[in-house]
């Protein structure tokens, strides 16, 4: 049996390593370009190293899935797959804002059964387990339960023309706090047209699922993980009353953009 006070120990102890590097007051930070263009920190790499470690020692039998060490030998191995970015939110935090956390989730045939979301320079420790509801520092969450798409609060920078009847609501670059703020009910709606990455949505997934949220892929398509190929096309969380709406609005964007490669 897993031991879930080690794990949030585990947890918690990344979030002190990432905040020990974190460039505040001007403290010097090593930044690198991976190959996709986005921004990679010293602190990521060293994060990612310290759960790897520390989470195959607690679960050897589970295999392993991040954003840093995606070509793993042992991703795939067995029913039981971590699924870990170590700092989700990089560029909000090389540039010394708070809007970054570490993620993980334990995943099981295809579905994620354990997910905690760190948000140290937050104060925030979220996570959820499956069947047993969703916590934000030991608090219950319920979800947003607005009944109209318009005047719906998204965590956004821009607004497309089309979505001018919603209301802009503060952002983090973390796409798994802008999830986990409609589990909390700070907001209504996230939804991203982009191809991105299982290890970004799956601890976040279920915390929203848990405190009551509706979820789905940009289409409306179920999201499953531990794939083969583990991209998924865009995001959509909301209040359940409003999901059809959104899914609506989406359809043809979404058609467009999925089709890019």
């Amino acid at each position: 049996m897993l031991d879930r006070v080690r794990l949030e120990a585990i947890v918690r102890r990344a979030g002190e390593i990432a905040l020990s590097q974190w460039p505040i007051d001007n403290k010097a930070l090593e930044v690198y370009g991976k190959m996709d263009g986005t921004p990679v920190s010293a602190a990521d790499l060293a994060v990612d190293a310290f759960l790897r470690a520390e989470l195959t020692r607690l679960l050897p039998c589970a295999g392993w899935l991040s954003e840093e060490t995606i070509d793993a030998p042992n991703q795939r191995a067995g029913e039981l797959v971590w699924l870990v970015d170590p700092i989700d939110g990089t560029r909000d935090f090389i540039h010394g804002r708070k809007g970054w956390a570490i993620s993980v989730a334990l995943v099981s045939n295809h579905r994620p059964l354990l997910a905690m979301l760190h948000a140290p320079a937050r104060d925030e420790f979220w996570q959820a387990e499956a069947g047993q509801g969703a916590f934000c520092n030991g608090e219950r969450l319920t979800a947003s339960s607005r009944a109209q798409l318009a005047g719906a609060r998204v965590p956004t920078r821009v607004l497309a023309a089309e979505d001018a009847d919603l209301e802009m609501i503060e952002q983090p670059n973390s796409i798994a706090l802008r999830i986990a703020m409609v589990a909390a009910d700070r907001a209504d709606l996230v939804a991203t047209l982009r191809w991105g990455y299982e290890w970004d949505l799956a601890a976040a997934a279920l915390i929203a699922r848990e405190a009551g949220a509706a979820i789905s892929d940009a289409r409306g398509g179920k999201l499953n993980y531990n794939k083969l190929d583990p991209r998924v096309f865009g995001v959509a969380v909301s209040a359940p009353a409003i999901h059809a709406a959104l899914i609506e609005r989406l359809a043809e964007r979404a058609r467009l953009l999925s089709q890019r490669p």
